[in-house]
Parts: C-alpha cells; structure tokens; sequence
C-alpha cells in the first residue's frame, strides 16, 4: 500500500487541532474507526508485566564501542581517544570511559551487543527497528509506540487527558510512526525545551503567555460566540463545549501540570542534570507516573561523521547522568517493575574511525552490529546477550534483529503478537506482521 493513501495524515493540522483530536476520544472520529473498534475488542493478550514504555531514541545512531560495547584492545584506529573501559557493579560487564553513572546501574539494565539488520540508510534503519518490519513490503507498519498507544491506551480503558503516546520533544521524521493506523496513533509531539524556565509544551503551555490571559482569552472568546449563547442546549454545541473544557482542563488544570519539572525539586532536577535531554527523563518519569502508556525522548545528534569524539564527550555524559537517574529515579518510587526503558538508535556507527579527510576523526554508518540497552517492565538486570567480534564489526554469537526485541517487549506488556492491527483497506495485518529473518525471543532476560 502507497503512504500516500493512508486514510489520514497531519499534513496541515496544528499542534492544537492534534491535540483537540487526541481529546476527542472517539474512534469513529478517524476513518477505520468501527475496525480499530473491533480490533481492540477482539484483544485478548495476557496481562503483562510492563504498563508503560520509555524509549529513548539515540536519533542518528551511538557507537556501540564508544558506549556499551567497549573495545580496548582493538587499537587507536578503533577506539580513537576513548581507549579505556570501566568496570560496572555486575562483575564481568564493562561499558565505555564515559558512562560512569550507569556504570553503577548495571544491575538495573542489561545490554544487548548482538544487534543487527545490516542496513546503512537512516530512513530504512528507522523504519526496521521502530516496526520490526523490512521495508518494501507494500504496507506502511506502526511503530512501537503506535502499537502500545493502541493496546495499553485505549484497549485498556486509558482515559487520561494527557494522549496515550507522547514524544519529547521533536518527532523523529525518519519514518512514519502511525504507520497505516493513521490519525488517532500519531503520537503528540511537545516541542519546545523541559530545562526552559518555562517548558512551553505546544498546544498546552504557551511561552510568553500568563494563564491569566489564557483565562481572559478563554472569556472573551465566549462573550464572542454568538452562536454558543443562542442555542446553548443544542447537542452538537454542548460536545464542542465538553471537548472545549477538556482542553482548557489540560492547559490550566491540574493534568497539564504533568509536563512541568519546575514542580519537582532542585536537588531532584540536578540529579537528571540540567539539559535538554536529563530534563526529558524527568518529565517522562512523570508522564509514566501518571500512566502514560508510551513516552519516547527524541535525543538527536548522533550523526557523527565529523568531529566524532568531541561530540562525544559532550553527548555521552548527558545520556550517562540523565539515563542513570531515570532508572534509579523509577526504581526507588516502585515503577521500574512495570515500566520498560528501551534505549538505542537505528544502528551503530562503524568501528575503525575515519580519520582521513574530510572526516577528520569521524565515524559512518554501520548496521552490521549494534547495542541497545534495555530495562525494567520485565527485563532482568545485570546481563548480556549476543556479542560482537573483536573489533566491533560483526555479530559473534546470538544475533537478535529488531522484530527479537519488539516481540519480546510485546510480550512483557501483554500484547499478543497475534492480534490484528485495523486496517482502513481491511486487510488481515497482525501485530508482529509477517517478518522472518529473527533471532528469537530474549529468553536470556525475560
């Protein structure tokens, strides 16, 4: 099926009009809407162990080596300045210089260093570890936060104001997330910047607008509504009405105030780190807090093909601190057990640094083999599967493709990978789809 002739797009909606949609509830609102009824229905997946997911998307791909996948004897050409590897709290586990927090959070993760797809294409690579799917098949597949969006939102009777998947704080633009679901599966967007004295989340929190002038805009807007004042009991004004208090519970109730770290302590907002992303993690903390199904940080930049390793030391650090927090941070309020943290990129970047020009120290593509670090929902802490060769440039022992590791996650949120996706064509599309070349389910950590 051709992108284009999906049965809804966003193309000109603004971010309020996303919102006012995700408000509106009903599934008969989007077309597909009595088969998205009808799947969600005929559900019957186990009950799981995870309610809600953090994705942390390491947009652009991370070096395994420079990361969780440390190489020190493969020489300078392989792991450049960054030439060491430190121990963790699990004997036997060692991760990049770089990364000393979670160093003493092993036991809370564990690291999956047999991934891989071979695919070199950022579009692609996205597309196949988002969906688990390989591209060229004729359908448009949801990714994962679609996916739990669906069936941990509205299959589950989420009723919250706040939409079922939110993304902090650009959509990626990789590929298309909603995939064939369409409009009520795209995820909302934040915009915006959490470490700003105000985090102005679009369509919630304007910047440079008190919530006074929100109130007096809201009054004036009624003493100009003509219509609403001359028929005040008719049916299809009173749902505006309802809809139209909804949004403003959002924006000047209480269940907006969910995207504001300034409400948590100073020492708690230092202990994530005062950045961009340290700040994401928090808010996604208290998004999954409040029962957000799906939460994916967007922590772009990690295209490295120049200046690798300066970026570096200013990237790694902040993932080190804020990832680290968050695990501690959900484990200590008892929500790590029910809420799995997926953590990796679309693939890795290639072993032997390009240090000849106009490179300069930089890194490429590489799909050949890859990291990513997952936890909690489940997921054991403290172990390793698969590995890469000697210097990091292929799978050694137990592969695991991208559909390993979003079957495995479905599994542990109680979604059954059996279950049919609606389709506005009607076609008969399951859940894990139809792919493959697989690894098998993560045994080891499950």
């Amino acid at each position: 099926m051709d992108h284009r002739a999906e049965c809804t797009e966003y193309a000109g909606l603004t971010r309020r009009q996303v919102l006012g949609g995700a408000l509106a509830g009903a599934a008969g609102l989007s077309c597909g809407g009595a088969a998205l009824a009808s799947a969600l229905a005929a559900h019957r997946g186990e009950p799981g162990k995870a309610r809600s997911v953090i994705q942390i998307w390491l947009w652009g791909g991370p070096c395994h080596i420079d990361t969780f996948d440390p190489k020190p004897g493969a020489g300078p050409d392989y792991t450049g300045p960054l030439d060491r590897a430190i121990p963790t709290n699990v004997d036997g586990i060692q991760i990049g210089e770089l990364l000393p927090e979670l160093a003493k959070q092993a036991h809370r993760y564990s690291l999956i260093r047999g991934m891989t797809h071979g695919i070199n294409g950022h579009e692609t690579a996205s597309y196949l570890v988002q969906t688990g799917q390989q591209p060229g098949t004729g359908l448009v597949y949801p990714g994962v936060g679609a996916v739990v969006s669906l069936f941990k939102g509205y299959s589950a009777g989420y009723k919250g104001l706040i939409p079922p998947y939110i993304v902090l704080t650009q959509l990626q633009g990789r590929f298309s997330e909603p995939g064939f679901l369409g409009y009520r599966a795209k995820p909302f967007a934040t915009g915006g910047d959490p470490n700003a004295p105000r985090f102005a989340v679009e369509g919630v929190v304007a910047a440079g607008i008190t919530e006074q002038r929100q109130r007096n805009r809201r009054e004036l807007l009624h003493r100009l509504d003509t219509l609403r004042n001359a028929i005040p009991r008719d049916s299809h004004i009173a749902a505006l009405a309802r809809s139209e208090d909804q949004a403003y519970d959002l924006i000047l109730g209480d269940a907006g105030k969910v995207f504001n770290p300034a409400e948590e302590s100073e020492e708690v907002r230092s202990l994530y780190g005062r950045n961009t992303f340290g700040q994401s993690c928090l808010v996604a903390r208290r998004l999954v807090e409040k029962g957000v199904p799906m939460v994916t940080i967007n922590f772009q930049g990690w295209d490295t093909h120049r200046q690798h390793f300066q970026i570096m030391r200013q990237k790694l650090p902040q993932l080190d601190r804020g990832l680290a927090a968050l695990l501690q941070d959900l484990d200590s309020r008892g929500l790590l057990a029910s809420t799995l943290i997926w953590c990796g990129g679309e693939f890795g970047r290639s072993p032997r640094v390009q240090w000849e020009a106009p490179w300069n120290g930089g890194r490429n593509h590489h799909g050949a083999v890859f990291s990513v670090l997952v936890a909690g929902g489940g997921f054991r802490g403290g172990h390793v599967v698969g590995a890469s060769d000697a210097r990091g440039e292929a799978v050694k022992e137990r592969p695991v493709y991208p559909v390993d590791l979003i079957r495995s996650m479905y599994e542990l949120l109680g979604i059954d990978p059996q279950a049919r996706l609606p389709h506005p064509q009607g076609l008969d599309v399951r859940v894990a789809g139809d792919y493959t070349r697989e690894g098998g389910r993560l045994s080891e950590i499950m």
